[in-house]
C-alpha cells in the first residue's frame, strides 16, 4: 500500500501550531532571512513552459543574471584569494634563472588553496613547459597563463553549467548529498531564483529521516510562493513522496518539481540504494526524469568532498554540483579538482547565508575572483 502523502499549499504549511519551541525559533530565523520574491508582472521573463526551448532559455537567463553578482562571488572567495596573493610577489621580480624556485613555491601555494596534488602538478608543469619554450617571458605573462590554465581545466570537461531541463514540463530536479551540506537550503534558494522568473514550482519533501526537514521546506515554500508535497506518517518512503509530487506536477501543469532528499553518508550503501529507488520512482512517472541530479558539496571540507562526489556519481549519476559555504572560509581550489576529476559541471555556488547567495557558477568570474 502506498504511503500517505499530503499536498500542501504555501499558506496552510505554516499556520499549524509547531510541536516544539525549537521549531518555532527555527521558523522565525528562516523567515527573517528570506525576503519574498518579486510577484508576477515584475520579472522580465514570463514563464510559458509550452514554448519551444523555454527551459533552455531559462537556464541561460539564470546564468546571465549571475554576471551582476560578481561582487558577491569576489567576497566569497576571500580566503582563497588571500592564499594566492603571494603569487603576485613570486612573479613580480621573476627571471629565467629563478624558474625552478618560483614554480616550486607556486605549487605549494596551490596545494594550500586545495587545488590538490594532481591539479597543482599539472598546472605547474604546463607553465614550466611554456617558459622553457620561450612562450612566457615575464611575470605578468606567467600569471595570465596560470589563469587561462585554471579556466581551461574548469571548462574543458564540463561545459554545460546551465540547468539542463529538457523540453517538456514538469522538469524534475533532485537534490542529493551528505548530512549538513545545505541541501534543503540550496533547494529553497533555487526555488527563489526560479520563482523570480515566474516559474511554477512544486517542492517535494523527500527528506523523510530528519524530523525538522519538512517544516524547513514548508517555510521555504511559503516564502517563495511555491506549493509542496509532504509525506504523512513515520514510515513514509521518500520514493513515494517524490513519485506523488511528480504525478501532481504532471497533472496540474507545474513547470519544475524540486525534490529534496535525506542526507546520507556516501559510505552508507543501504541509504545510497534508497536514492536509486527515488530515481526509479520519478522515472516511472515521467520517462527520462529526473532532468538534473544536483549534488550538494560543503566547500569547507575541501578535497574531502572528492570521495563523496565519486560515490554519489557512481550510484545515481550526478549531472551537476552545488558547492555551498564558499563564504570566505573555504578554499576554492577544490572546485577545480572536482571538475577535472569527475567531469561534472559546477552549476551553483553558495557564497553566503542570504537568499540571493546561491549563484550560478561562472568559470571566468571564479578565476578572476581568486586571482585578482
Amino acid at each position: 500500500m502506498a504511503s500517505p502523502v499530503s499536498f500542501l499549499s504555501p499558506s496552510p504549511a505554516v499556520t499549524s501550531p509547531p510541536k516544539h519551541s525549537f521549531e518555532t525559533v527555527s521558523r522565525a530565523l528562516i523567515r527573517s532571512q528570506v525576503p519574498t520574491p518579486a510577484r508576477i508582472g515584475s520579472a522580465r521573463f514570463r514563464c510559458s513552459a509550452g514554448q519551444t526551448g523555454f527551459f533552455t532559455r531559462l537556464g541561460r537567463l539564470i546564468k546571465e543574471k549571475a554576471k551582476s553578482d560578481v561582487e558577491k562571488l569576489f567576497s566569497g572567495f576571500s580566503k582563497t584569494r588571500d592564499n594566492l596573493a603571494v603569487i603576485d610577489e613570486l612573479f613580480l621580480y621573476w627571471n629565467l634563472a629563478e624558474t625552478d624556485r618560483v614554480l616550486d613555491e607556486l605549487e605549494e601555494v596551490l596545494l594550500v588553496s586545495d587545488f590538490g596534488p594532481k591539479i597543482s602538478i599539472k598546472i605547474v608543469e604546463s607553465l614550466r613547459s611554456d617558459i622553457l619554450a620561450g612562450k612566457l617571458k615575464s611575470g605578468s605573462e606567467i600569471k595570465d597563463a596560470l589563469k587561462k590554465c585554471v579556466l581551461d581545466l574548469l571548462t574543458a570537461k564540463a561545459k554545460k553549467t546551465e540547468l539542463q531541463l529538457g523540453f517538456r514540463k514538469p522538469a524534475v530536479i533532485m537534490i542529493v548529498g551528505v548530512n549538513g551540506g545545505g541541501k534543503t537550503t540550496s533547494l529553497g534558494k533555487l526555488a527563489y531564483r526560479l520563482k523570480n522568473e515566474e516559474v511554477k514550482v512544486l517542492m517535494a519533501a523527500g527528506d523523510t529521516f530528519r524530523a525538522a526537514a519538512s517544516d524547513q521546506l514548508e517555510i521555504w515554500a511559503e516564502r517563495t510562493d511555491s506549493e509542496i508535497v509532504v509525506g504523512e506518517g513515520e514510515k513514509v518512503k521518500a520514493s513515494s513522496v517524490l513519485s506523488q509530487a511528480v504525478k501532481r506536477g504532471k497533472e496540474e501543469g507545474f513547470d519544475v518539481v524540486l525534490c529534496d532528499t535525506s542526507g546520507r553518508l556516501h559510505t552508507n550503501y543501504s541509504l545510497m540504494e534508497e536514492l536509486i529507488a527515488c530515481k526509479k520512482a520519478v522515472a516511472k512517472v515521467i520517462s527520462g526524469a529526473p532532468n538534473e541530479i544536483l549534488l550538494v558539496l560543503d566547500g569547507t571540507t575541501g578535497l574531502n568532498m572528492l570521495p563523496q562526489a565519486r560515490e554519489f556519481n557512481e550510484v545515481v549519476g550526478i549531472t551537476g554540483l552545488i558547492l555551498t559555504k564558499l563564504d570566505g572560509s573555504a578554499r576554492g581550489g577544490c572546485v577545480v579538482s572536482v571538475v577535472d576529476e569527475l567531469g561534472i559541471p559546477v552549476k551553483f555556488v553558495g557564497i553566503g547565508e542570504g537568499v540571493n547567495d546561491l549563484q550560478p557558477f561562472d568559470a571566468e568570474a571564479f578565476v578572476n575572483a581568486i586571482f585578482s
